[in-house]
């Protein structure tokens, strides 16, 4: 009898024994499956929400580039195609000397100076500096074509302090008053030029040398590099023409602190054997680099625009703003030329950020010139 219990004890144990393991078993394998599930699911959220994020982002990539078609189309939807701008046309860089009481071939009176600038002004033309020009900055209102104004020497009728009433006044006959005066007549026309200076005196008033020269830099002028000693570059070698071109910038800089003299005129148009030209862009001088971004020649023609292939900023033609002696190739004879043809001349759409040149000239476009600026092509 209690051996019959103890067999039924033993055998009851064993089935619970038993289904207790089952039970814990179904639950275990219900926690995994529904931890598995969860992992699914959790994993099919993340899916849909990169799902979701690359689309939004498509979606924004695609906004952007409808936005900027838009605003691209709403721009040049602003240019007047009835002025026929063409940014890929020529410009004029007007080389002047000496302004004085005697017309010759290197000297305008002050009256004929004041006459260029008219006669340029009724034509369309109106003033920007060299710099702007290089670096395809150019900001004249459509219809309009930029000119370029320089002086070579640094003669004192450039810039010429008198004294009226005892007080400092520029004299109204040099061509800084003569360009400021014209620039109070017609706001438009910018008083800008650049001054190609030389030697330890420029503009002959050594007392007044450190002002002049932070007066131009503070009125819209410019100043730049025509060697030391006025040297003819023909017949210099390397360390002559970094000597050269090295100590004039030295020189200019340590009296306009934090401003670069980096555009060039070459004195008499000479340039070095060729294998030295590198010379004229770049060098030292006592351990001092320069660089310049334009290199000015003597004539005689207009430029090329700074979007076309064959803009060369290390040989910049210049014209000769002269009556005489001028071959056929002086500032009248160029605007008689650009009245003739004025498909050849630029022409601004006013749009600074827009190039617009007609579809004839579309093979004149150096496209990494254009850089970020826009192109339309009409």
């Amino acid at each position: 009898m209690i051996q019959n219990v103890k067999r039924f004890l033993v055998v009851f144990l064993v089935f619970i024994f038993l289904t207790g393991c089952n039970s814990y078993t179904e639950v275990t394998n219900e926690k995994t499956n529904l931890e598995d599930g969860q992992a699914i699911e959790t994993e099919n959220n993340h899916e849909k929400d990169n799902d979701l994020k690359n689309h939004d982002k498509v979606e924004n990539e695609q906004s952007k580039e409808q936005n900027k078609e838009k605003e691209e189309k709403d721009l040049k939807s602003t240019i007047d195609l009835s002025v026929k701008p063409n940014e890929a046309g020529k410009i004029m860089i007007l080389m002047y000397h000496n302004i004085g009481s005697k017309e010759s071939d290197w000297v305008r009176t002050p009256e004929n100076f004041r006459k260029d600038l008219k006669t340029l002004y009724e034509k369309g033309y109106r003033a920007i500096s060299l710099k702007d020009f290089v670096n395809n900055n150019i900001d004249v209102e459509a219809g309009c074509t930029p000119v370029v104004i320089t002086f070579d020497d640094g003669n004192r009728n450039n810039f010429n302090i008198i004294s009226k009433d005892g007080e400092k006044t520029i004299d109204p006959n040099c061509a800084v008053g003569i360009m400021e005066q014209f620039n109070k007549q017609y706001p438009d026309f910018s008083a800008t030029a650049t001054f190609f200076l030389n030697g330890t005196n420029p503009f002959r008033q050594s007392k007044l040398l450190e002002y002049k020269l932070n007066y131009l830099i503070d009125n819209g002028f410019h100043i730049g590099n025509h060697t030391y000693g006025h040297e003819n570059l023909t017949k210099l070698g390397p360390t002559e023409i970094q000597e050269a071109i090295g100590k004039n910038a030295i020189y200019l800089e340590n009296i306009v602190k934090d401003y670069k003299i980096n555009t060039l005129a070459l004195p008499y148009g000479s340039r070095p054997r060729k294998e030295y030209y590198k010379y004229l862009e770049k060098g030292q001088y006592k351990g001092k680099r320069y660089e310049n971004i334009a290199i000015l020649n003597v004539g005689s023609n207009p430029a090329y625009s700074p979007i076309d292939k064959r803009f060369n900023p290390a040989s910049l033609p210049r014209v000769r703003a002269s009556e005489m002696n001028v071959q056929g190739l002086g500032l009248y004879d160029w605007l008689e030329y650009f009245d003739n043809n004025p498909e050849e001349r630029f022409i601004s759409d006013g749009n600074a950020n827009i190039i617009t040149v007609p579809k004839k000239f579309e093979d004149r476009i150096d496209n990494e010139k254009v850089d970020e600026k826009e192109l339309y092509i009409y």
